[in-house]
């Protein structure tokens, strides 16, 4: 996704044209335009200067984006100072056109009852506001020669025409008749007002709209931008961009952390509420990690550089929210699709007015107000705000509480899924696993320790630190079987580690050793079974607490007519037991991680479905559901698969995150309803089809305040209680009994000629490669090669691939 910045919008049938023009570019394949941050989000294969091209020549002006180029300037300086200039012109013009013929204020003794001397004045001053104002009438004309009319445009056609018709009064003033009726029907004061009132509420709006990136702002400025560095024993002060991965660095109490690093010298506690929004500080001592825009509340840290300042967890935050703010949301496409043509409606709706009127009978001058009326009342630019403010605020809440939203139909969507499917391990349990039980022979925990060494699932880690200070043998060619266990060449024997399923494909197993499994796993507890040259040689038993928070979090998930379901490779006692104490609707164990994506896409049929995972074995699953959520401790595979991140590692996040949405998404509609009913209301009032009948002025102010009010709304987000649900949810009722998962069937083939590791591995590279092969083991020293699919496998073609490679079948079961 490149990202570029736009300038010249004004409202939402800008963004409309800016989409339009940029997705008929060769390549782009999508284009998603923010009227709030001014930014522009495309993919696709394309060139640069084609799509800054496509949107100048559809009137606007374009730039990539670079790191320096976010747009948090609420442009609130220019038009601060356009208003006062026109502010203290439009005083005068006011006093001369109603303080002297409405309320007999006094004038120059030249002017008194100098009628044309006074239309002239006021066409003098009108017109200084006017040039003021350019940048409605160039904007606006702009549009109309690109066929691309706008607010500017409507702001632009009801001054001019107010000015040019007040112009043609004041010339038949010239030549003679009732100059006091002539007079008052001269509008220069509506052609100044109708800019300005606009541009008051775009100063107010303005200004609302910069505080919906206060979240971003407050983000970007925790970046610390120098950092104190040891070079050559001494401190150097040095800017953050030039510090190097592998460096030290300082950070003294009171002093915010600068980058990425583990602590090699010193302890604190470390105050990480920026990131996670956790308020109580973190104890920080030697190998523990600290990130970039925390603050040292006491003691002195020595650490090493992880990252590069672009690479820092605050980096990623901040590119995630600035990502989530420049995507569109699907309910913006309501608003998208009406602006389109919402403008030549408008136009059109206003000749129709004036020709009515007219036909009615009224004098020009009254007919001209009316149409005048409608163009600048009419407000497309609430329309375009209704979305993207809302996502921004919603955005930034969540960054204050840990909740990243990488786009904006991840927020908007949060709250409208079915079910939650959890993970087990890491997720659901806290992923600190211990070793519980051991049982087996004397060599069991010198051959687990040196397969379990070179694994990173989280089973080997507990066993790898059981071991410590066990003498490591050496592992040869190691090799992680995903979904199944590890395999590996210790003292000369093929040794194999995992689950009892995959275990007895490559080894015989005692029955001890299966009654032992089976009494752990009644407990909630995971068997390991290991075996060397075909012999299980014993079982030990790991355990994972359960996280303190799970049960609350399932149980509030669950009050909102969600169903929660638990996915594990564990074993069907294991996972039942862990389910019950969890408090799940549904347990799916035995499961490999394609089969994890296999269960997201049964319930899919359903309804939608939100995954949350830690691991990579979770990344499948993440991406194929409607909602991807990795929590704050998983893999970074598991984070880059996810739609939603979760900075802590806190299951009352995910509750949150649901809330969270679901308040955006209401807040969404408020905005949305509050556009249309506005322009439904206001378009007819100023038409005068009642009694009152609205003059322009009264317009431009309606139109004014009408894009505040949106954005004042979408700003109460800011206070909204995410510990507290407020909201009914609407889900469906979804039938967990009909998930079903297509097993893999095992075809055990007998192969002579095998001699070693190095066979086994050609073996399964060959078979690996027939059509329709899922998995592949391979045991010498047994003679058997295990043959794992899904779909119909030709028989004889894996025979072939396997005699080519020198080895003869000699049967299949």
């Amino acid at each position: 996704m490149k990202q570029f910045v736009v300038g010249g919008m004004s409202c939402a049938a800008c963004v409309a044209r800016v989409e339009k023009a940029v997705k008929e570019v060769d390549g782009v394949t999508s284009c998603s335009v923010s009227l709030l941050t001014n930014q522009m989000a495309v993919e696709g294969s394309f060139e640069d200067a084609m799509v800054i091209a496509s949107v100048e020549k559809a009137g606007y002006q374009a730039s990539v984006k670079g790191v320096e180029s976010v747009v948090l300037d609420d442009g609130s300086s220019s038009l601060k100072l356009r208003l006062w200039y026109s502010l203290g012109f439009l005083v005068v013009l006011m006093y001369l056109s109603m303080g002297y013929s409405m309320f007999g204020f006094v004038v120059p003794r030249f002017l008194e009852g100098n009628y044309i001397g006074l239309g002239i004045l006021q066409m003098l001053i009108s017109f200084v506001v006017l040039v003021i104002h350019k940048k409605y009438f160039v904007n606006g004309f702009k549009g109309v020669l690109h066929k691309a009319m706008n607010m500017d445009t409507l702001v632009a056609m009801g001054s001019f025409v107010s000015f040019a018709y007040s112009f043609v009064v004041l010339m038949k003033m010239t030549a003679g008749g009732n100059l006091l009726h002539m007079y008052h029907d001269l509008y220069f004061e509506s052609a100044a007002m109708i800019p300005t009132l606009i541009t008051i509420g775009k100063l107010l709006e303005a200004r609302s709209k910069g505080k919906t990136t206060d979240a971003l702002r407050g983000l970007l400025d925790l970046a610390p931008k120098k950092a104190v560095v040891l070079r050559d024993d001494a401190e150097v002060q040095v800017l953050v961009e030039d510090v190097l991965v592998g460096e030290r660095f300082i950070v003294k109490a009171g002093c915010s952390i600068p980058l990425d690093g583990v602590v090699v010298k010193g302890s604190s506690a470390v105050d990480e509420s920026s990131l996670t929004g956790e308020s109580i500080p973190v104890e920080k001592s030697a190998n523990d990690e600290v990130f970039a825009g925390t603050m040292n509340t006491s003691g002195y840290l020595e650490c090493v550089v992880t990252s590069a300042s672009k690479d820092t967890t605050l980096a990623k935050m901040i590119e995630l929210v600035q990502q989530a703010s420049s995507t569109k949301a699907p309910i913006a496409r309501i608003a998208d699709r009406v602006a389109g043509v919402f403008v030549p409606c408008v136009v059109s709706i206003a000749l129709l007015t004036v020709v009515v009127w007219l036909m009615k009978g009224m004098d020009v001058g009254f007919a001209l107000a009316r149409g005048i009326s409608v163009l600048v009342i009419s407000c497309p630019c609430a329309l375009g705000l209704a979305t993207p403010v809302a996502i921004m605020v919603g955005n930034g809440v969540g960054a204050k509480n840990g909740l990243l939203f990488k786009t904006s139909e991840a927020l908007e969507n949060a709250s409208k899924v079915d079910v939650v499917v959890f993970d087990k391990t890491g997720t659901i349990t806290c992923g600190n696993v211990e070793v519980v039980d051991v049982y087996g022979e004397d060599s069991l925990l010198d051959v687990a320790y040196a397969l379990e060494k070179k694994s990173e699932h989280p089973l080997a880690k507990a066993i790898v630190k059981y071991c410590e200070g066990r003498t490591l043998l050496e592992c040869s060619l190691f090799e992680v079987l995903v979904g199944s266990g590890v395999k590996g060449v210790v003292g000369g024997k093929t040794c194999y580690g995992g689950k009892l399923s995959f275990i007895e494909d490559v080894a015989s197993v005692d029955d001890k050793y299966v009654a032992f499994g089976k009494e752990l796993a009644l407990s909630g507890k995971t068997a390991l079974y290991f075996s060397c040259d075909g012999v299980v040689i014993g079982v030990i038993g790991v355990a994972d607490t359960i996280r303190s928070d799970a049960r609350d979090a399932i149980a509030s998930i669950q009050k909102m007519g969600k169903k929660v379901v638990m996915l594990t490779g564990d074993t069907k006692v294991t996972a039942e037991a862990i389910g019950k104490m969890a408090g799940v609707d549904c347990v799916v164990s035995d499961v490999l991680p394609v089969e994890k994506m296999e269960v997201v896409e049964c319930l899919k049929k359903q309804g939608k479905v939100m995954m949350v995972g830690d691991g990579i074995n979770d990344a499948l699953a993440l991406t194929s559901s409607d909602i991807g959520v990795a929590i704050g401790a998983g893999s970074d595979i598991a984070m880059d698969a996810a739609k939603v991140v979760l900075m802590k590692s806190d299951l009352m996040d995910v509750v949150k995150a649901i809330r969270l949405s679901k308040a955006t998404l209401v807040n969404i509609h408020e905005n949305l309803f509050w556009a249309f009913f506005y322009n439904v209301v206001c378009i007819p009032l100023a038409a005068g089809v009642t009694a009152w009948k609205m003059s322009p002025m009264v317009g431009a102010l309606a139109m004014s305040l009408s894009s505040v009010t949106v954005v004042s709304n979408a700003l109460r987000l800011n206070g909204v209680k995410l510990d507290v649900d407020r909201y009914r949810y609407t889900s469906k009722d979804m039938d967990l009994s009909l998930i079903e998962i297509e097993k893999e069937k095992e075809v055990v083939l007998q192969v002579d000629g095998m001699m070693c590791s190095h066979c086994e591995k050609s073996v399964c590279d060959a078979v690996m490669g027939v059509t329709g092969v899922s998995r592949c083991i391979a045991d010498h020293v047994r003679g058997n090669v295990y043959v794992y699919m899904k779909d119909a496998v030709n028989m004889d073609e894996l025979v072939r691939v396997i005699e080519e490679e020198d080895y003869v079948v000699r049967k299949g079961e």
